[in-house]
């Protein structure tokens, strides 16, 4: 009878790549994480249960087949492993390293309800694509007949990039625009290095390029070339811009030289730290927090990039200021941890209302209120209240506004009449499909949900592509299912 290889967790335990200790790793932007040997992935592999109602599956936004994967991995067939886990998900090797799998797949684990400690799902996935990687598994998939239609897509991060590969393997002409000198969106430029090295990414991007994919960067929609004009050009056009608005902050002196928006700050430090590129607002210090008292305002995963990059920088000190605690943040308790490890210190229930100034116009402190969680509000979750009498000064050289994105008025600024938006700005689209109020453009990620996870900018690209293949080869409304 042959031996069990799965079903292990009963006898193993979960373990996780060996994570690189705090004091090394805060001074590059290397990840921190170590791959896992071939025996050890085997080895946590076999501990999934392959339960009849696979919930780590139900719960993945794309629906990946992670109980199959886990089992060829387990029984060292990784080649077959790496097949199953691209036929769902464009990206897996990106996913394994940035989705918040204690949220989604590790957190539904059933093996974690009963106390065994979950699977290392995203771990294992990124194990699997790395060494496909490695061995030549990857490949650009030219398509087989060539098609006379042409899409632009306007923006070249997940969304958008997971639709271009799905409609240049049917054969379709496809040009991506985006606004910035690389592809890859927030991918590239929004999460620091030690999340996601880049050599990750553009690796990606090539292997779109050697399919046929056309990149037009340094193209500001609106500004470099008109909306109407991409309409012109393509039969279809789909838009993935993603939401780049900055929340703002309020209160006294809140525009003062030296607070500034998470996106411009980790955009610059990227270009710097990962590419070598020379930024003129890095060298004079106004987006580089070396030397310098550190605030960061917000509780989300962009918060925890800001903080994390803030020590890599050499600042003196980093706070991350929220308005409520702990248990009631957004971002991953996980980069929380590895936060703190690095030296961040958290001030939970806490909320800046103004700022004091230096006589030149900069920074100097941040006035802070104290708060309790009250009542749930219309989200469910507990109203921050002002505890009366509790304000207090913040030293500050530098604060950082990382209180999430909201999208940009694209109507007004793409001068378009017709495009339908909804009451948050958000681009108004057809669920599954992402037809919008217009002829022939569609919309995915983040434009139309507001801000998410890279995940479900990756479902929504590949669900699009499949409504546009349908309907440009006038086969209906059929979207992925």
């Amino acid at each position: 009878m042959a031996k069990q290889p799965m079903l292990k967790f009963v006898t193993v335990g979960r373990d996780m790549p060996e994570k690189r200790d705090a004091s090394l790793r805060a001074k590059d932007y290397d990840e921190i994480y170590a791959e896992f040997a071939a025996q050890k992935a085997e080895e946590q592999a076999s501990r999934c249960s392959q339960c009849g109602v696979p919930y780590c599956q139900s719960h993945c936004p794309l629906h990946n087949n992670i109980p199959d994967w886990l089992r060829l991995t387990a029984t060292g067939r990784l080649e077959e492993a790496y097949a199953i886990s691209q036929a769902t998900n464009t990206f897996p090797e990106i996913c394994g390293r940035i989705c918040p799998q204690d949220r989604l797949c590790e957190g539904n684990c059933v093996i974690e309800q009963s106390g065994h400690g979950t699977v290392t799902i995203g771990a294992v996935e990124k194990y699997i694509t790395d060494t496909a990687w490695e061995n030549g598994w990857v490949k650009a998939q030219k398509p087989e007949v060539e098609r006379e239609e042409s899409i632009g897509i306007i923006g070249a991060g997940p969304g958008g990039l997971a639709a271009a590969d799905m409609l240049r393997r049917e054969g379709f002409q496809v040009t991506v625009y985006d606004r910035y000198d690389r592809a890859g969106g927030l991918l590239t430029y929004g999460i620091p290095g030690f999340k996601l090295e880049k050599d990750v990414v553009m690796r990606r991007c090539q292997q779109l390029e050697e399919m046929g994919v056309e990149f037009v960067l340094n193209c500001t929609v609106g500004e470099d070339l008109s909306f109407d004009a991409i309409r012109g050009k393509h039969d279809a056009v789909l838009i993935a811009t993603g939401v780049y608005k900055t929340r703002d902050l309020t209160g006294p002196n809140a525009t003062a030289s030296g607070i500034v928006r998470a996106i411009d700050y980790l955009t610059v430090n990227n270009k710097v730290s990962n590419f070598g590129d020379e930024v003129a607002e890095y060298e004079s210090g106004e987006l580089n927090a070396k030397g310098k008292k550190v605030v960061v305002v917000g509780g989300g995963d962009t918060a925890m990039d800001c903080v994390r990059t803030a020590i890599r920088q050499g600042a003196t000190s980093v706070k991350c200021l929220y308005r409520r605690d702990r248990a009631n943040m957004p971002g991953s308790q996980r980069e929380v941890k590895n936060a703190e490890e690095e030296g961040v210190e958290f001030v939970w229930l806490s909320n800046p209302v103004g700022f004091a100034t230096t006589e030149e116009g900069a920074v100097a402190q941040a006035m802070v209120q104290k708060m309790r969680l009250g009542q749930p509000d219309a989200s469910g979750r507990r109203a921050p209240e002002v505890i009366e009498g509790s304000d207090y000064a913040e030293d500050a050289d530098l604060v950082i506004k990382a209180l999430g994105f909201e999208p940009e008025d694209l109507p007004k600024l793409w001068d378009t009449d017709g495009l339908e938006v909804t009451r948050w700005g958000t681009i108004r689209a057809e669920f599954g499909s992402g037809r919008t109020s217009l002829d022939g453009v569609y919309a995915v990620g983040d434009i139309v949900r507001g801000a998410s996870l890279v995940v479900w900018a990756i479902r929504d690209g590949r669900d699009c592509a499949a409504a546009m293949i349908a309907d440009l080869k006038g086969q209906g409304a059929i979207a992925a299912e």
